[in-house]
C-alpha cells in the first residue's frame, strides 16, 4: 500500500481532507472549512496556502517553487526549529535545522463544533536528526484553520538536561506590491541588521521595504501588521511564546540567484516570521514545555 493511499484510507471519514502526490514522495493535504481553504505538505508540516473566503491569498507560494523530498519549498510557512540561521558551532549543519526538509506525521485532523479544521502533526525523527539534536523532545505542530489561521509549535524537554531552543514560523505573507507596504507595531524595537554586518540598531517609524532587508527584531511585543494599500487590507499578525521578529525580503539580484522565486517574486511577498532567535533563544529545563503561537488575520480597509 502506497503512503498516499494509506493516508487517503485513515482519514476517509474527514470530508474536509483530501490528499494528492504532486511528484513522486511528495504528498500535500487540502484543506477546506466553510472559512478559507488551504494546502499542507507533509513534508516539514509545511503550510503552503492560506486564502480566507472573499479574500486575496495571505500566505504567498512562489509560482516556481520546487517540490522534491528533502529540498525546502519556497513559500507558505516553512518551519525553522531547532535553530534559527546557521548552527551554533556546526556550519554543515542545515541552516534553519532540519524540521522544514524532513518528513512529519499527520497525527489527528478534526472539525471542531465552529466548523474550523483542526490539524496536528509531529516531526518523524530520523538518526541524522538525532546526531544533530542530540537532546531528547517531544515536538507538536497545530494548525487551525477558518476565517483566522492559528499555527502552534510545541516543544517539551524529555531529558535531563537543560538545552537551548532557536525556532520561527518563516511566513512568507503576499502583499500587492512590497514596496508600498508598512510593517506597524516595531517602532522603537532594537534589531539586528543582518545586511549591515549584524549591527545593533533601533527602529524609527514604521518599517518599509525599499530593497533586500534583513533584520531580526528583539523584545518585540507579540503583535503587528502588514497595512497593504495596494490590496487595501491589512494583515495582523499576534504571537504568544515569541520575543522576537524577523523581517526579510531577499531584494531583486539575491531573489534571481536563488532562482525559485519566479519573475518579480519578491515584489509579492515579504516574510514577517514570528520567532526566538538571536538573543531571544529560549532555554528548555527537564521536563518543562515552550509554546510558540501564531495567529493571522485580514483586516479589509473601509470595510
Amino acid at each position: 500500500m502506497t503512503r498516499l493511499t494509506e493516508l487517503q484510507l485513515r482519514f476517509a471519514a474527514a470530508d474536509f481532507l483530501s490528499f494528492r502526490e504532486v511528484a513522486p514522495g511528495f504528498i500535500v493535504i487540502d484543506v477546506a472549512t466553510p472559512f478559507s481553504k488551504a494546502s499542507v505538505a507533509l513534508q516539514g508540516a509545511h503550510l503552503m496556502t492560506w486564502q480566507p473566503k472573499g479574500h486575496k491569498p495571505v500566505i504567498w507560494l512562489s509560482k516556481a517553487a520546487k517540490f522534491a523530498p528533502g529540498k525546502s519549498i519556497r513559500g507558505g510557512v516553512p518551519i525553522c526549529w531547532p535553530w534559527f540561521g546557521p548552527h551554533a558551532t556546526e556550519s554543515s549543519y542545515p541552516g534553519h535545522g532540519f524540521a522544514r526538509t524532513i518528513p512529519w506525521l499527520l497525527l489527528e485532523a478534526h472539525r471542531l463544533p465552529d466548523r474550523r479544521v483542526r490539524l496536528v502533526f509531529e516531526p518523524q525523527l530520523d538518526e541524522t536528526c538525532r546526531s544533530q539534536w542530540p537532546h531528547p523532545s517531544s515536538v507538536r505542530y497545530t494548525i487551525t484553520l477558518g476565517q483566522e489561521l492559528v499555527a502552534s509549535l510545541a516543544t517539551t524537554n524529555t531529558g535531563d538536561a537543560t538545552f537551548t531552543l532557536g525556532q520561527a514560523l518563516h511566513t512568507y505573507f503576499a502583499v500587492g506590491d512590497v514596496r508600498r507596504i508598512e510593517i506597524a507595531g516595531l517602532e522603537g524595537c532594537p534589531y539586528l541588521d543582518k545586511v549591515d554586518g549584524g549591527k545593533r540598531k533601533k527602529q524609527k517609524g514604521r518599517v518599509t521595504i525599499a530593497g533586500e532587508l534583513n533584520r531580526i527584531y528583539l523584545d518585540t511585543a507579540g503583535c503587528c501588521g502588514i497595512i497593504d494599500p495596494a490590496w487595501q487590507r491589512t494583515l495582523l499578525i499576534t504571537s504568544t511564546g515569541s520575543r522576537s521578529t524577523v523581517v526579510w525580503n531577499p531584494g531583486k539580484e539575491n531573489a534571481a540567484r536563488m532562482g525559485d522565486f519566479g519573475p518579480k517574486g519578491e515584489d509579492r511577498m515579504v516574510c514577517v516570521e514570528t520567532a526566538n532567535a538571536a538573543d531571544d533563544v529560549i532555554t528548555l529545563a527537564p521536563g518543562e514545555t515552550h509554546r510558540m503561537t501564531a495567529q493571522y488575520r485580514v483586516i479589509k480597509h473601509g470595510g
